[in-house]
């Protein structure tokens, strides 16, 4: 495999080989988490030295970065489709909790965006998915608003901006690891405290989203 990946130069074998770095990257991260997978695990997938990989993505957080942003895009097509034709809080947060729980991949990258994928990448880098973000916000929260009349103005884009964040501290919860688990199993109690993550990520949303129109009244 080596041998072949050197002999690639047309645009079409390059883009074949980042492919085929991103699913490797793709099902090591689902296999045992994103924070788990060093550039070593993922140039072993694929049969490279990890400066092969290198020619293709400036670090390991870049390779998770790109697949954030199709995952993303994924996730907000997603969520667009099942607003089409809903009306109200409720259905809205439902819609947006259901798209997140289908995705853990999705989730578990959003949990280390800001703490781990947006280090050690450059500035190229983090313009280009900055720019995706505020542009996936802004579509997501537009269906929204066309969703719930009570939101105006940047509203959706806030309850989106906050479903991410309530993701990136419940997902983690939901994933406990052995020892945890182990825990919660003797210990029901303790594990009650630490609430499911799907019904939780509704409530959150759907919560935030009926606040906004009385903190934007109280600003005005």
């Amino acid at each position: 495999m080596e041998a072949s990946f050197r002999r690639a130069r047309r645009p079409d074998q390059k883009e074949q080989r980042r492919e085929t770095i991103l699913a490797a990257a793709r099902d090591l991260a689902l296999g045992k988490g994103v924070a788990q997978v060093s550039l070593g695990d993922i140039a072993a997938a694929v049969g490279l030295v990890k400066s092969n990989v290198l020619r293709y993505f400036g670090t390991r957080e870049e390779i998770y970065l790109q697949l954030t942003m199709r995952d993303g895009t994924d996730w907000a097509d997603a969520v667009r489709d099942r607003l089409t034709g809903a009306s109200g809080i409720g259905p809205m947060a439902a819609a947006l909790a259901d798209s997140f729980a289908e995705r853990p991949l999705y989730c578990d990258l959003i949990g280390h965006a800001e703490t781990m994928l947006e280090h050690n990448v450059s500035l190229e880098v983090l313009h280009t998915y900055k720019l995706w973000a505020i542009d996936m916000y802004a579509k997501v929260g537009e269906q929204i608003i066309a969703t719930c009349p009570e939101l105006t103005g940047r509203d959706g884009s806030s309850v989106v901006f906050a479903a991410g964040a309530f993701v990136g501290r419940l997902y983690p919860l939901s994933q406990p690891p052995p020892a945890l688990a182990e825990l919660y199993a003797r210990e029901p109690g303790i594990a009650g405290v630490f609430p499911p993550f799907r019904p939780t990520l509704q409530r959150f949303i759907a919560a935030t989203a009926a606040g906004l129109p009385a903190v934007r009244d109280e600003s005005s």
